[in-house]
C-alpha cells in the first residue's frame, strides 16, 4: 500500500479518521487505503513498474486523499471532493506522461508500435498486376 492509517491521521487528524471509520481500529481505514492503492495502480500501470518503490511522497498524499474521499461516501465536504478531483487529475497527468514522479521504472513501449517509413513501399502492385 502507498499509505497507512497513521499517514491519514497525521494528514487529517485522528478525530476525523476515527469519525469516518466509526472506531479507532484501522481496519476500515486500511481497506480504504488498499482501495486507493488499487485505483492509483490502474492509472500508473502502463507507465510505471508496480508496485512503486520507492513511494514518492506525492503518491502517499494522493492515496490519503482518495481514501478520505471514499470514506465520506456521498457526504464529502467540498474541500475533500476538490482534493480527490485534484488527485485524479494528477494521476491522469502521470499516466499520459505530462507529469512525472521522477522515479526510475518507466515502462518502455512493448515493441508493438506501428512504424511508418515515408517513401518506402512495402506493399504494392508489380508491373504484371500482382500484389507483392
Amino acid at each position: 500500500m502507498y499509505a497507512t492509517a497513521n499517514d491519514m491521521m497525521e494528514r487529517f487528524g485522528e478525530a476525523e479518521v476515527v469519525q469516518l471509520t466509526d472506531r479507532a481500529s484501522s481496519d476500515v481505514a486500511h481497506q480504504a487505503l488498499a482501495d486507493a492503492t488499487a485505483e492509483i495502480d490502474i492509472y500508473l500501470s502502463n507507465r510505471y513498474r508496480l508496485p512503486l518503490d520507492p513511494i514518492a511522497p506525492v503518491i502517499r498524499r494522493v492515496a490519503c486523499d482518495i481514501a478520505r474521499y471514499r470514506l465520506y461516501d456521498n457526504a464529502a465536504p467540498e474541500e475533500v471532493r476538490r482534493r480527490y478531483e485534484d488527485a485524479i487529475r494528477l494521476l491522469k497527468a502521470l499516466a499520459d506522461g505530462t507529469a512525472s514522479l521522477g522515479l526510475p521504472g518507466v515502462v518502455e513501449p512493448n515493441g508493438e508500435a506501428v512504424v511508418v517509413s515515408p517513401g518506402h513501399k512495402v506493399f504494392g502492385r508489380r508491373p504484371n498486376g500482382v500484389f507483392r
